[in-house]
């Protein structure tokens, strides 16, 4: 196999750089790592997602946990149909309307999205790590909701049936070859259906080899008080969070794609 000159800064990325070459082609051991991170982002997104049991794990955290549908009636026809993503079945529609008793400061809601896996590994450590800060700092928090089959603006019909003030969705970004565990955080003050993706924040990249949980939570937190100060989201919003010293984990705040 023919060394590549670059090999040096694979030590500084998880990015496929610098893989080598035997002939004309990228060397086996190379060529089985794409096949194997290319099985591993399908799995995560055809995979079926237990929100009861996520649930139940999230009820130990001491919070109320609430399971709903979008109006996708399976994982199918969710990836074939990003429409029905972005609203509830009526079913869920009618009881979330019931449960909207007083207003709430946040609504924070789960969901599979487009990984499973990361909705599964990565949701409840952000949450233990979210939840204290949030009831130290005198939040009025809806019961939290998982949300079956859910596209990001999903979060706007629930936050309005809420009556929240905010919104919080954390579910499961599109598998990349790097990684097919990442939950993406995204918010929007004033939530209602129609609002638009410049309306609304994303904290992305939360895992292991990202933006870790705890770190996540932190940014999270400091970026919500600013959004009820400032009483908006979206791009007027601006990332004045402070970086942790010698963090090597990367972290943006940007709109969606």
């Amino acid at each position: 196999m023919q060394p590549d000159a670059w090999h040096p800064l694979r030590r500084l990325t998880a990015a496929r750089i610098a893989l080598g070459r035997t002939g004309g082609s990228v060397p086996t051991r190379e060529q089985l790592d794409f096949r194997l991170a290319h099985a591993r982002a399908r799995d995560a997104v055809l995979s079926p997602f237990d929100a009861e049991a996520l649930a139940t794990r999230l009820r130990s955290l001491g919070e109320t946990v609430h399971v709903v549908e979008s109006a996708a009636r399976d994982r199918s026809e969710f990836l074939q149909r990003p429409d029905l993503g972005r609203s509830l079945s009526e079913t869920s529609r009618q009881a979330l309307a019931s449960l909207a008793n007083v207003p709430r400061d946040l609504a924070i809601i789960i969901s599979d999205g487009l990984s499973t896996l990361a909705a599964n590994t990565q949701a409840e450590p952000v949450l233990a790590a979210l939840l204290p800060l949030f009831r130290a700092s005198g939040w009025r928090l809806a019961p939290l909701i998982i949300a079956r089959h859910a596209r990001v603006a999903l979060q706007d019909e629930i936050g309005a049936l809420l009556h929240a003030k905010i919104s919080l969705l954390l579910i499961g970004e599109r598998p990349g070859l790097g990684g097919a565990d990442s939950l993406g955080a995204y918010f929007t003050f004033a939530p209602t259906p129609g609002r638009t993706d410049a309306d609304r924040n994303c904290l992305s990249n939360i895992r292991p080899g990202g933006l870790v949980p705890a770190e996540a939570a932190r940014k999270l937190h400091h970026l919500l008080e600013q959004a009820r100060r400032l009483q908006l989201t979206g791009v007027a919003l601006k990332d004045d969070v402070p970086a942790l010293d010698a963090s090597p984990h990367p972290h943006a705040i940007l709109p969606p794609p």
